[in-house]
């Protein structure tokens, strides 16, 4: 069984760090690409940023600069260190696990961020 758990999440405020973490368990995490997503209050979801299975990463323009996607396959653990953190980033951060053909999708069960101005 496939199991994403987040941790990391806070208060804080703005211009302040977090790192968020995520642990995976249930499969070859090595292979597995990994992303971090976030959803604000009214809003839809939205990609943050990703990992690909061989380090390649990829981030929303909001965050390029600020926030780093990271991940230790030898601990099936992926990361997300943010840092000079805006109000508007202020939303519950979920881990995505894509794996396998046909593509298979995972999702932890979220960490809320809060930033205060």
């Amino acid at each position: 069984q496939v199991r994403l758990v987040e941790s990391g999440g806070d208060l804080v405020q703005a211009g302040g760090s977090l790192r968020l973490s995520c642990a995976a368990s249930g499969l070859r995490f090595s292979i597995a690409d990994m992303g971090w997503y976030r959803q604000a209050p009214g809003k839809q979801r939205e990609l943050v940023a990703t990992i690909s299975s061989g380090g390649r990463t990829n981030y929303v323009d909001s965050v390029k600069g600020r926030f780093t996607i990271s991940r230790d396959n030898a601990k099936n653990m992926v990361y997300l260190q943010m840092n000079s953190l805006k109000p508007e980033d202020t939303a519950v951060y979920s881990c995505n696990l894509k794996i396998g053909i046909p593509l298979r999708d995972f999702w932890g069960q979220g960490t809320q961020v809060t930033v205060s101005s």
